[in-house]
């Protein structure tokens, strides 16, 4: 009987479950971030944002070249740090850092 209440139990939505019963919220990022988790976080979320602009201004054959390319290069460039807690970090900037070099070349002069 005990197992068959539990596993109703465990079958209610989250929303059923009485109140007081553990929810887990998930933390507050702050950008850019004080510890390696919101580090990393905050630079993905750069990066897709300057992916997005960069698609939008060449096409996706183009974009596909371009994104083979800045990450060969950045993981290249970091391969010194390969084995070390920052590595993904380094790279995303890096990838990050060259979208926006070539998106600011799409300004014109007057920009």
């Amino acid at each position: 009987m005990k197992r068959l209440l539990l596993l109703a139990i465990g079958l209610l939505p989250i929303e059923r479950l009485p109140i007081g019963a553990a929810q887990a919220k998930p933390p507050d990022i702050r950008c850019p971030g004080d510890n390696t988790v919101e580090m990393r976080y905050c630079a993905s979320l750069s990066l897709e944002q300057s992916d997005r602009q960069l698609h939008q201004k060449i096409s996706k054959e183009l974009f596909n070249q371009w994104q083979r390319a800045t990450r060969a290069v950045c993981a290249t460039a970091y391969a010194p740090y390969l084995d070390g807690t920052i590595y993904p970090q380094l790279v995303v900037g890096c990838d990050d850092h060259l979208n926006r070099a070539l998106l600011k070349e799409f300004k014109g002069l007057g920009d």
